[in-house]
């Protein structure tokens, strides 16, 4: 067997033991594979295993990627890294679901793009409980600045919450950073039921997808676990 069709089969066995754990169904979740910095030779061996998902952290990147393997029925790329105004455009042609929003501006231009793509476009918020000044996301406070301005935008949904925790050796360090993001959904919902959509929490990568599981993730963002040591 192909090791990347080995490792997406281990995932799955993981992901399916994580969700029994704590009574999910393994339906519930998706697995997102993350192919930044790897080349197309490798996401197209990913897809003959049966992902259909996947995720880039670069608008420039994708746009050189993305065409290479465009024609495999049911292909959704998602960007899920920091995305700036002055690549709106683009990022709206190319993805269909965007990770990242952090301000109601980012979301307003999109909206404006996706008009002019002539496409409704999957959103979430990035939400940043780190405090990290490498990392991105909108603050706690601002989130629900968001969320009310969304229903003024006609070409985008809402459909969840995403979030970059701090990286610890101990997966187990990153639950409090999970259970605080499934909190915040749980209150906007209950706030203004059906704010965000599918109610996705983007959360977990190779190292803690199963913590991740147990706290009510539904869409794993994992890469090298799949694909190997990135290049």
């Amino acid at each position: 067997m192909d090791y990347i069709a080995q490792n997406i089969e281990e995932i799955r066995e993981k992901m399916a033991k994580a969700a029994a754990r704590c009574g999910r169904s393994i339906d519930e979740i998706l697995l997102l594979a993350v192919s930044k910095t790897f080349p197309t030779e490798l996401i197209t061996r990913a897809a003959d295993a049966g992902i259909r998902m996947f995720g880039e952290n670069r608008v420039q990147e994708a746009e050189n990627k993305i065409p290479q393997v465009a024609g495999r029925p049911g292909m959704q790329w998602h960007l899920i890294g920091h995305l700036q105004t002055n690549k709106a455009r683009r990022a709206a042609e190319l993805f269909d679901v965007v990770h990242s929003i952090d301000s109601v501006k980012l979301a307003s231009r999109l909206d404006q793009t996706s008009l002019g793509a002539g496409k409704m476009l999957s959103v979430l918020i990035q939400v940043d409980l780190g405090g990290e000044e490498t990392k991105f996301g909108a603050d706690p406070a601002q989130i629900r600045d968001i969320v009310s301005a969304m229903p003024g935008f006609r070409n985008l949904r809402l459909d969840g919450l995403m979030i970059i925790p701090p990286l610890f050796e101990n997966p187990d360090q990153v639950r409090p950073y999970f259970a605080r993001l499934r909190k915040i959904r749980d209150e906007l919902e209950a706030e203004q039921p059906g704010c965000l959509g599918m109610k996705h929490l983007s959360m977990g990568m190779s190292h803690d997808f199963e913590q991740a599981i147990e706290e009510g993730a539904t869409i794993l963002r994992i890469g090298t676990a799949i694909f190997g040591k990135r290049p």
